[in-house]
C-alpha cells in the first residue's frame, strides 16, 4: 500500500486530439469553476496531459512495483549523468539538513553544471517562497536563480491560477510567509498566515464563530504556528462555502527543522482539517505531478530526460515515477537502507546511493 500523500480527491486529466488545445476535465468541480476556459491562453494551462488521479495511479503504480526488480545500487554514474539532460533535486534532506549543507554538494553541482546538465531544485516545503529559498541557497554558499527554484508555496499559487481562480473570491491560508509571498505575486486575495497564529476562541456558551463567505480555498501548509482557531477557521470555510477546495501544499509525515531529528511535517495540519471536514485534499505538492508538468512545459524538457534525485519514496521517488523519469534515491535524509530494502516497501527508484555527493566518487574510479 502506498503512502497517504499519494491520495488526493481531485481527478485531473487533459487530453486533445489537437496538441495545441489542451482540454482539462475536473471530476467534483466547484461551482466556480463551470465556466472555465479550456481554450484559455493562460500558460499554466498548456500542459499536453495532467494526470492527478491518484487512486488510480495508486492501484497501477503498486502492481507495476511488484513486479518490479529492487533498487540497483549506483554504480556508474557516468553512465546516469550522460543519460540525462536535467536533474530534479528535492532540497531536505539531499542538500542541506535544517540550515546545513551536506557535505559534497557545491562541488557535484559544479560537476554537473561543468557537463551542461540543467539543475532544478522542487521541495514540497512551503514555508518560504522562491525568492526566500534563493536567499537560503545564497546563504550556504550556492548560486541557484529563482528560476531553478520550485517550492510547493509556488505551486498552490500556480494551481490556482491554472483554474482561473476567481478573482472575488480569497484564500484562507494554513501556513507561513512563502505561501502568502506566493499568492501575493500571483495576484490572489487571501486572509489568515501567520496572524492568526496567535488568535484564540473563547468557548462561551452560545458562541459562533464567524468566517468570511468570500473563501473560495483553503491552502494547508507547514504551520509552526498551527493551533485550533486556524483548524475552525478552515472547517468552517471548507464545509460551508460552497464549493471551496481544500489545497494542502504536501502530506509529509515528517520534515527536517533541525540536524538533530525529524519533525512533524505538513502531513499533521492537513491531517487535522481532513478530519474535521471528512475531505481529502487536492496536493499540489510531491507526489503530484502538477510541478512535474509545469516544469517540463516549462523549459521544453522531456521527461525521460530527467533524473529525480530525492530521500524520500512516497514523495520524491514517487513523484519522478509518476512523471515517468529516472529516479535516484539518496541515503542522506529520510530513508535509511533498512527501509528502501524492507520487503513492506513496495516503491523501488531505479538506483540508490549514500549522498548526491558520490557522484564525484563513483564517477573517479570509472576513469
Amino acid at each position: 500500500m502506498l503512502s497517504r500523500a499519494a491520495t488526493a480527491s481531485l481527478s485531473v486529466s487533459a487530453v486533445s486530439a489537437n496538441p495545441s488545445k489542451s482540454l482539462i476535465f475536473f471530476n467534483n468541480y466547484p461551482k466556480f469553476l463551470c465556466g472555465f476556459n479550456t481554450s484559455s491562453k493562460n500558460h499554466f494551462l498548456n500542459f499536453s496531459r495532467l494526470s492527478w488521479n491518484a487512486n488510480k495511479t495508486s492501484r497501477r503504480r503498486t502492481q507495476s512495483f511488484r513486479a518490479m526488480a529492487s533498487a540497483q545500487p549506483l554504480a556508474d554514474a557516468e553512465a546516469l549523468i550522460d543519460s540525462v539532460e536535467t536533474f530534479i533535486f528535492d532540497c531536505d534532506g539531499v542538500i542541506w539538513k535544517g540550515d546545513k549543507l551536506i557535505s559534497g554538494v557545491p562541488e557535484t553541482l559544479d560537476m554537473l553544471r561543468s557537463k551542461g546538465k540543467r539543475l532544478v531544485f522542487v521541495t514540497n516545503n512551503s514555508t518560504k517562497s522562491r525568492k526566500q529559498y534563493g536567499k537560503k541557497f545564497e546563504t550556504l554558499g550556492l548560486s541557484v536563480s529563482e528560476e531553478e527554484i520550485f517550492a510547493s508555496s509556488f505551486a498552490a499559487a500556480a494551481y490556482l491560477k491554472s483554474i482561473d481562480f476567481p478573482k472575488d473570491k480569497k484564500v484562507y491560508v494554513i501556513g507561513e510567509d512563502g505561501i502568502l509571498k506566493e499568492l501575493d505575486l500571483a495576484g490572489i486575495q487571501y486572509l489568515g498566515g501567520p496572524e492568526d497564529g496567535d488568535k484564540k476562541i473563547e468557548l462561551k456558551p452560545g458562541f459562533l464563530m464567524e468566517h468570511d463567505t468570500d473563501v473560495g480555498a483553503v491552502v494547508v501548509g507547514f504551520d509552526r504556528y498551527f493551533n485550533y482557531y486556524k483548524i475552525q477557521y478552515a472547517t468552517l470555510c471548507i464545509r460551508e462555502n460552497p464549493g471551496c477546495l481544500f489545497i494542502a501544499t504536501n502530506r509529509d509525515a515528517v520534515t527536517h527543522l533541525t540536524d538533530a531529528q525529524e519533525w512533524a511535517g505538513g502531513g499533521s495540519m492537513n491531517g487535522a482539517i481532513s478530519g474535521s471536514t471528512q475531505r481529502e485534499p487536492i496536493v499540489v505538492g510531491k507526489p503530484s505531478t502538477f510541478m512535474m508538468d509545469y516544469l517540463s512545459n516549462k523549459f521544453g524538457i522531456q521527461k525521460s530526460q530527467i533524473c529525480m534525485v530525492g530521500d524520500r519514496l512516497d514523495t520524491d521517488i514517487l513523484f519522478g515515477q509518476n512523471g515517468g523519469c529516472k529516479t535516484l534515491l539518496v541515503l542522506s535524509g529520510v530513508t535509511t537502507s533498512e527501509m528502501l530494502k524492507s520487503p513492506n516497501n513496495t516503491i523501488q527508484p531505479d538506483f540508490y546511493t549514500n549522498k548526491i555527493s558520490d557522484f564525484l566518487s563513483l564517477k573517479a574510479a570509472t576513469v
